[in-house]
């Protein structure tokens, strides 16, 4: 799944593809290298970051979204967690909504339900703007898989979003330390217990500059790492800014893995 921000503040790329054909060229080279989604993004979603109205994502989301269907034919996820969103990238032809907030805001499960589209719920503790500041845990693991997770997945299956609809995704970086993080991946094999497919996003995110003392621009080696050690513990999908490398790295991973079946 490659990143395609259209936004002015997201942490690694913010403002680099705002325009339309600079974000289109930018899809086509993730395509090229790989990528079998493409996640659009109208909202930064980085530690600190202010909410923006739905329509100024819609403003940013919905023609990007329009011309990846029309002129590239790509398979778009969308990232929102606003309903007016997800109904207006369902009709302009999106395959998958992904929701930080786990279809918790008002009328964003009804949204995705009616769009017939599937839905990846991500954990996280706290919003954007404040997540960072103090997150707390007894035990990470437990609370992310069993706690939360599994309880947002009963919830969708009771309000009628079937369950082969969903995707799980552990929150990497959202209201959670480095060791927070380190122990989240260390034990993802636990999701499995859910039962669903998933997805994880650890590209160039600070946990990698922390562990390594690395500037966002450089580290594409310690993601790399993250994302083979991802695949060993069942992710399926990987949410990445290089897609080349990281494409690379996962096949070279999966060898290995089924060799040894």
């Amino acid at each position: 799944m490659g990143i395609l921000n259209v936004t002015p503040d997201s942490f690694s790329d913010g403002g680099h593809h705002l325009a339309l054909d600079d974000a289109l060229r930018h899809a086509e080279r993730m395509l090229a290298e790989g990528a079998a989604i493409i996640d659009v993004g109208g909202e930064s979603t980085r530690p600190g970051a202010l909410p923006v109205t739905p329509q100024q994502e819609l403003d940013r989301v919905a023609p990007v979204v329009e011309a990846l269907v029309r002129e590239l034919d790509a398979l778009v996820s969308v990232d929102t967690s606003s309903p007016e969103v997800m109904r207006e990238a369902a009709a302009l032809g999106a395959g998958m909504l992904n929701d930080v907030r786990a279809l918790e805001r008002e009328g964003a499960l009804s949204a995705a339900i009616g769009s017939g589209l599937p839905v990846c719920l991500m954990h996280r503790q706290g919003e954007p703007r404040d997540m960072q500041q103090a997150p707390r845990y007894d035990e990470p693991v437990e609370e992310v898989v069993a706690d939360y997770l599994g309880a947002r997945v009963a919830a969708c299956e009771a309000a009628g979003l079937r369950r082969e609809r969903l995707l799980l995704d552990p929150g990497f970086g959202f209201g959670k330390t480095v060791e927070h993080n380190l122990r989240l991946l260390n034990r993802m094999d636990r999701l499995s217990r859910l039962e669903l497919p998933l997805l994880v996003g650890m590209s160039r995110k600070s946990m990698i500059g922390k562990v390594l003392g690395r500037p966002v621009e450089e580290r594409l080696s310690g993601g790399l790492a993250l994302a083979a050690l991802a695949v060993d513990r069942g992710a399926r999908i990987l949410r990445v800014h290089d897609v080349g490398p990281t494409l690379d790295a996962v096949n070279m991973t999966w060898a290995v893995l089924k060799e040894g079946c």
